[in-house]
């Protein structure tokens, strides 16, 4: 071994060292993960530097062939992983495995649930897969050089992840990545051909590069001492997945691959693969996820796809392919149309790419159409974990709106299921009452809420199904989302209910003789309300209920001015309309009522109670106390 220089020992950063405690002490239900992590780092690293040799052909160095190799040493209890693709310099060393972005190794600890095979599992998503090596190695030693650097620039990184790693400047001739992992007791069966075999093909089979072991002489594994006595034969298919006849790839493949681009341990929903030929051609295979990433919701985070050019692998996380109410798509487009050199800056400006996106699009909602009609229960998995998500769709996408609005789900005063969102709106069309032609929604902060609301008196009555809306984003949504197979959809706490055929004429001449004789009614409480309210009318929409407020028809809802003054905007003034029900005894007191003051503390307590009903918090709670308890006094006197 040459010299060692610049030698020193340094500290890990105090997330690393709660992980790697973690590793050694914790996850032992899987321990064969670490050979997948540790492949899949090198397959990474030989894709960027054939990324950066597209700008830098030197960086190849005479072009070696890029490979993964794999060795070990049954005497000396060793398991060696060797890789010659972009390599660390020694900052990149101290950088990359001393210390971790918050991103990775804190939320990586925020979301352990105590469980060793289910937190096993998160090790590749949050980007700290290296640090699987300690679940069966009790020290590592890491020999790197990045390349393009002078073969006296190498790097020798070592650990037994106790709290701190030594680092020192060594010489090394090839360019890459060598990681010998000192077996604990216990372990040595990684020590072994055989084993290392069977995990290769279980879990790397798919990557796109050689994985090459020691090749086996007389029925056993004979690791020979030197590099050029060795004989080495590949143990994996190393071509492309993606490039391959459909007719060829097993389930099996498919599901591993995904885990290998998505670093899930769970197996997809459903996934495509396609290839497109004529004007365009591409290859795609597209998975959908069967659980959602810890940043879904951060819309900034990384997202997209991988790209190839002709096989070359481009960048991870390309988002210009893929709306972003679709970014939790996993999967690799590989292009022939795209220039090697491209950039994200070329990416988009380039038409050729708004074609792509436009067909990857309609094939990712193709693929949920499917799911949702072959498998409902599944697609209700995946609704749990990407609803909301999906919901930002009609806004973001007016060509595909109909086909999204088309996956959407709903509760409903139908649902079996308390809350549940299982209502698809073809469903809702095909139960509409004879003469229906609006789809009816309600939206508010609760299930409970909406489902108790007054303002569905009139529609349980009727026996007319209406859907309830309780996420943050739905009022957003339905701003955008107009009507849907040609049914325009009513907020039935806005404007002047008008129910259309539902109603019979007998029924809507009532109502009006009932309004014109409560005129005088209307005109005393509107008085009494003074500025509170827009207007005051009768109520079509009640049945039991003294009161509601109503929601002008151009007005701002509850839950989208909530969204607004939580977020410090201003919100657009509005009043909402007071409407009664004339056959309600209380309201029959209060229309027989003779002294104003009182007339107008009880127009206050019903103003407030409807109010409340809705889900608003009160202007002025302490006078509706006063209010209130004046009123209890008379009644007990």
């Amino acid at each position: 071994m040459s010299v060692e220089t610049q030698k020193e020992t340094l500290g890990f950063q105090t997330e690393v060292k709660q992980l790697l405690n973690l590793m050694i002490h914790s996850l032992y239900s899987n321990k064969e993960i670490f050979l997948r992590e540790l492949i899949s780092n090198a397959s990474d690293a030989t894709d960027k530097l054939r990324f950066e040799a597209l700008a830098k052909p030197e960086l190849l160095e005479g072009g070696a062939a890029l490979k993964i190799r794999i060795s070990f040493d049954k005497e000396a209890k060793t398991v060696t992983l060797e890789d010659n693709g972009i390599g660390m310099s020694r900052e990149d060393a101290i950088t990359h495995l001393g210390t971790i972005a918050k991103s990775g190794t804190a939320d990586f600890l925020q979301h352990l649930s105590g469980d060793q095979k289910k937190d096993s599992h998160l090790i590749g998503q949050f980007g700290v897969g290296f640090y699987s090596a300690f679940i069966v190695a009790d020290k590592v030693d890491v020999f790197s050089r990045r390349a393009g650097l002078a073969a006296s620039e190498g790097v020798h990184w070592a650990s037994k992840g106790e709290g701190e790693f030594e680092i020192a400047t060594v010489d090394k001739a090839e360019r890459g990545t060598r990681i010998v992992l000192h077996l604990k007791k216990g372990e040595e069966e990684f020590a072994d051909g055989w084993r290392l075999r069977n995990i290769i093909k279980k879990y790397s089979d798919h990557i796109a590069l050689p994985i090459e072991l020691p090749k086996e002489q007389h029925g056993e594994d004979k690791p020979a001492p030197s590099e050029t006595e060795t004989e080495w034969e590949t143990v994996n298919r190393a071509s492309a997945l993606w490039t391959r006849p459909r007719a060829e790839v097993k389930d099996e493949e498919y599901q591993e691959f995904y885990k290998h681009v998505a670093h899930d341990f769970d197996n997809p929903l459903t996934w495509s693969h396609n290839k497109v030929e004529g004007k365009l051609e591409y290859t795609s295979l597209l998975y959908v996820p069967g659980r959602a990433p810890f940043d879904l919701y951060q819309r900034d985070a990384s997202k997209g796809l991988k790209l190839y050019v002709q096989r070359v692998f481009i960048m991870d996380q390309a988002d210009e392919f893929l709306p972003l109410y679709l970014r939790f798509i996993k999967g690799v487009v590989d292009s022939n149309d795209l220039s090697l050199n491209i950039s994200r800056e070329i990416l988009q400006k380039d038409p050729v790419i708004d074609s792509m996106k436009s067909a990857l699009t309609k094939r990712v909602l193709d693929m949920l159409e499917k799911l949702a009609k072959n498998d409902p229960e599944q697609y209700q998995a995946f609704w749990k974990n990407f609803g909301q998500v999906l919901k930002e769709g009609p806004a973001e996408d007016f060509a595909n709106k109909e086909k999204i609005a088309g996956l959407l789900r709903f509760a409903s005063t139908t649902s079996s299921d308390a809350g549940e969102q299982s209502v698809a709106l073809a469903d809702y069309i095909g139960r509409m009452k004879e003469g229906q032609d609006k789809i009816y929604y309600l939206s508010g902060e609760s299930y409970a809420q909406v489902k108790n609301s007054p303002h569905l008196e009139v529609f349980r009555k009727k026996g007319i199904e209406v859907l309830l809306l309780t996420d943050r984003i739905d009022e957003w949504l339905m701003s955008y989302l107009t009507e849907f197979d040609g049914k325009h959809f009513v907020d039935v706490a806005r404007g002047d209910l008008d129910l259309g055929k539902l109603d019979s004429e007998e029924d809507k001449q009532a109502q009006e003789e009932v309004a014109k004789a409560k005129e005088g009614l209307a005109e005393r409480l509107k008085a009494a309300l003074g500025e509170q309210v827009a207007q005051v009318r009768v109520s079509h929409r009640l049945t039991d209920s003294p009161a509601i407020l109503a929601i002008g028809e151009q007005d701002l809802g509850l839950q989208m001015r909530q969204i607004l003054e939580a977020s410090g905007q201003k919100v657009p003034e509005s009043k909402p309309i007071f409407e009664f029900n004339p056959s309600h005894p209380l309201i029959e007191k209060l229309d027989a009522e003779p002294d104003e003051e009182r007339f107008a503390d009880l127009s206050h307590i019903l103003f407030d109670q409807a109010a409340l009903a809705a889900g608003d918090s009160l202007k002025d709670p302490a006078a509706y106390v006063q209010r209130l308890n004046k009123l209890l006094v008379e009644l007990s006197v």
